[in-house]
């Protein structure tokens, strides 16, 4: 069973809170899929998880041409992967993203992951980034098959909207 929650009007900012709050209640191994059009957030999310983690945030830029780009903070492993140019799921694997999966104290994000979704760990956190009416806020819906995963996101999130 999956577990959906919505959270709405995020603005900039409120993306760079909703990071705090992955990083501080995420597993050390996780892969999590992005979805999400031009210009919704995608990479500026990874970029303010990689940037909690030590990272520079300017050494962190969309993958899209280079498909995978790692980097390393906080004793944690980050594997940023874009999907938009993958002509399949066959050329996806070939990137030896299974090998990324189960790598331990890594976190796999994975942009324009709907496009690989069938062959996506069981336990991905999907995290889909929709642009709003107002064009500074978005809604972003979170959803994973996890159950202690949804437990853990849920947690953080109350405490995350009672401290706002």
């Amino acid at each position: 069973m999956t577990s959906k929650l919505v959270i709405e009007s995020v603005d900039l900012p409120g993306l760079q809170v909703f990071a705090k709050c992955l990083v501080q209640c995420l597993p050390s191994r996780l892969t999590i899929g992005l979805i999400g059009t031009l210009g919704a957030g995608k990479t500026t999310l990874v970029q303010a998880i990689s940037a909690l983690l030590g990272v520079d945030r300017a050494d962190v830029t969309s993958p899209t041409f280079t498909l995978l780009q790692s980097h390393r903070g906080g004793g944690q492993t980050l594997h940023h992967l874009d999907a938009y140019r993958v002509a399949d799921e066959d050329e996806f694997l070939d990137l030896g993203v299974e090998e990324l999966f189960d790598e331990e104290q890594a976190w796999t994000l994975i942009e324009w992951a709907d496009r690989v979704a069938d062959v996506m760990p069981a336990n991905t956190l999907w995290l889909k980034i929709l642009l709003g009416t107002d064009p500074e806020t978005r809604t972003v819906e979170i959803s994973t098959s996890d159950h202690e995963l949804s437990q853990a996101l849920g947690t953080a999130l109350r405490e995350m909207i009672s401290k706002s």
